[in-house]
């Protein structure tokens, strides 16, 4: 017990020795020991290199994974020790439900048939996502993260230790500079104005106080100097270590870039082998009614799908448009519309005319080329 309060106490005492070495350097009434200049650039390249490692770090994990809810979910698995349960991706739980909708419209159906193509083209999408995502996390945020987690915190360990023995060593500086002033202080002006033997023999005692403070003061100084120099040297050798960082990071990204490269190879693979299993399909095979159910089932009723669109016709004639095989035709009015002479006819919005067979007009419509 009486050492560990001895050692306490020690402790206190460096601590306020180095708050006090701090505070008046911060104030500018002591000296600082300055590193040199290649030190400081290995700082200034670790600190950059920290930053920006870490940002990629942070931006690759939301490219691979957008949903906040689970990353936090992995991060506390991770910090758990427990393994990430498998989670299905979106492209597969989008497979699922096509083919779980085939089932309901029959699979002989054309729409069942398509669904089945498309979502086992889902699927295979979503595994191909999956295994790149696995692939990707090992072979570049593995190495990044053990970067932040391991190497810096050994860096940032060692750069705490230096700047704690660099205060320790400018303490020692203020002290033995002190010692030293007041040494040439008591030589120059003795402490005693009788030459009586008393006062020499004061004089000699000062004198060998000061002399001892002094031979203190420099071998404290001398230790703390051989205790920053070692600790220099080891943090240097690390920082000069962040060369191999960005060796190991630079091989680490090209694999990456392969992975995702082989990622997208691979989808654009599954989607033209998609195109042309559905391209086989007759386009007439894929024709919609486009008459409500109980209309006469006459063949000009249907509209190909890969028929021309209005939107790329520039005008439309009405005496183009064939008339049903029964019954008239009537137009039910979309705007008001007032009539300019007797030749015309006055409608109002939503209103079903007449039979237009009942009149003799000429109708056209134009599409606009804005739409």
């Amino acid at each position: 017990m009486d050492f560990n309060v001895r050692k306490l106490a020690a402790d206190a005492g460096i601590f306020f020795s180095r708050a006090v070495q701090f505070t008046e350097e911060r104030l500018g009434q002591a000296e600082k020991t300055e590193l040199d200049a290649h030190f400081e650039n290995l700082l200034s390249r670790a600190d950059c290199t920290k930053n920006w490692t870490e940002k990629i770090y942070r931006q690759t994990e939301v490219v691979l994974q957008p949903n906040p809810g689970a990353r936090i979910e992995e991060f506390l698995y991770e910090k758990l020790d427990r393994k990430v349960p498998p989670r299905p991706t979106n492209g597969e739980i989008l497979g699922q439900f096509m083919l779980e909708a085939a089932k309901e419209f029959g699979p002989g159906t054309p729409y069942g048939s398509t669904l089945i193509k498309v979502g086992d083209c889902q699927r295979r999408l979503g595994g191909a996502e999956r295994e790149f995502l696995q692939t990707s996390s090992i072979s570049f945020l593995t190495p990044l993260r053990n970067f932040l987690e391991g190497d810096w915190r050994t860096i940032s360990k060692e750069r705490r230790l230096l700047e704690n023995r660099r205060l320790d060593l400018d303490a020692c500086k203020a002290r033995l500079k002190k010692a030293k002033t007041a040494e040439a202080k008591a030589a120059a002006v003795p402490d005693f104005q009788e030459t009586r033997p008393r006062n020499y023999v004061l004089s000699a005692s000062a004198s060998a106080l000061w002399n001892e403070e002094l031979d203190k003061a420099e071998h404290e100084m001398r230790v703390a100097q051989t205790e920053f120099d070692r600790q220099a040297e080891v943090t240097r050798l690390l920082l000069e270590g962040i060369s191999s960082t960005h060796v190991n990071h630079l091989r680490c990204l090209c694999e990456f870039v392969e992975v995702q490269a082989m990622y997208y190879s691979q989808c654009h693979n599954y989607m033209q082998e998609l195109q042309r299993e559905l391209g086989r399909r007759s386009p007439h095979s894929l024709e919609v009614n486009s008459h409500p159910a109980g209309s006469p089932t006459d063949p000009s009723t249907f509209l190909p799908l890969n028929s021309p669109s209005l939107l790329e016709t520039d005008a439309l004639q009405i005496e183009e448009v064939q008339p049903p095989a029964s019954g008239t035709r009537k137009a039910k009015v979309l705007y008001d519309y007032d009539a300019g002479d007797s030749s015309e006819l006055s409608l109002r919005a939503d209103e079903v005319s007449r039979s237009i067979n009942d009149f003799s007009l000429n109708i056209q419509l134009k599409i606009p080329h804005s739409f």
